[in-house]
């Protein structure tokens, strides 16, 4: 077993979560009993992850989406209040990292999207590789858009939506920015890439991506972002010899 202080300043030290601005709380958010034997990991702290935390008998939850976003209700009742009071009442811990288990340069969610879909990392739009949100880089070979979909679909289990915009033909320089980065889009075009995935679309994008000139991939907020925090999850298990589960609670999204 570890102890919870140690598996946490770990994680803090590991992300840089004190760095970031963020909407939330990066890091211990529901503090649970002080010794950790078992982890188990999701993208989102629902009430169906915990019931399966608590099923598992897991001493910590380690999530990419946790509580107490910015500007929603303070007050703890309804849902909020029945998901709290399961940690509580099973004194389990609820860890959690957004923007920070985003931009990590090795074990983040765009590092490994790029990972698992073999796209050459050159750098990020947005600041210091492993600081910044949106990364740019180059496909290992030129692909079709349609092509590059199919592949998206395949390694993320859940077919992307497409948007093509006229004249801009195959593809080989790419950005990325997984969950809820569409608006990065603008960004993305300047710095001269072809084709920019995120993970959701709003009505506007298909009209900037056509009027700018630029495909765009909706590859799923949830999709996009499995990734991350099962790499931090393995990587706690290798360090503290602890165990570790990753639970896909499914979303269309």
């Amino acid at each position: 077993m570890t102890h919870r202080d140690q598996i946490v300043a770990a994680c803090d030290h590991q992300l840089r979560s004190a760095t970031f601005k963020d909407y939330t709380v990066n890091g211990l958010q529901v503090e649970g009993r002080e010794q950790v034997k078992r982890v188990l990991s999701g993208v989102t702290a629902n009430q169906a992850l915990l019931d399966e935390a608590v099923a598992w008998q897991a001493d910590l939850v380690l999530v990419h989406h946790g509580y107490f976003w910015k500007n929603e209700p303070v007050a703890i009742t309804g849902m909020k209040h029945r998901r709290i009071k399961t940690l509580i009442n099973h004194d389990i811990n609820l860890l959690a990292y957004h923007l920070p288990l985003d931009a990590h340069s090795e074990m983040g969610n765009n590092a490994e999207l790029a990972r698992r879909l073999g796209w050459k990392v050159e750098g990020c739009l947005d600041g210091e590789l492993g600081e910044g949100l949106l990364w740019s880089g180059r496909l290992p070979q030129v692909q079709s858009l349609a092509a590059l979909g199919e592949q998206i679909g395949s390694t993320l289990q859940r077919a992307p939506l497409l948007i093509e915009a006229p004249g801009v033909g195959d593809i080989e320089r790419i950005a990325w920015c997984t969950g809820g980065a569409q608006d990065m889009i603008t960004q993305a075009f300047e710095a001269g890439a072809q084709a920019f995935v995120s993970g959701e679309i709003s009505e506007r994008t298909t009209h900037l991506a056509r009027e700018l000139g630029i495909h765009y991939i909706a590859a799923g907020h949830h999709a996009t972002e499995r990734y991350g925090v099962q790499a931090l999850g393995e990587w706690l298990a290798d360090e503290y010899a602890i165990e570790h589960r990753f639970v896909d609670i499914d979303n269309p999204a």
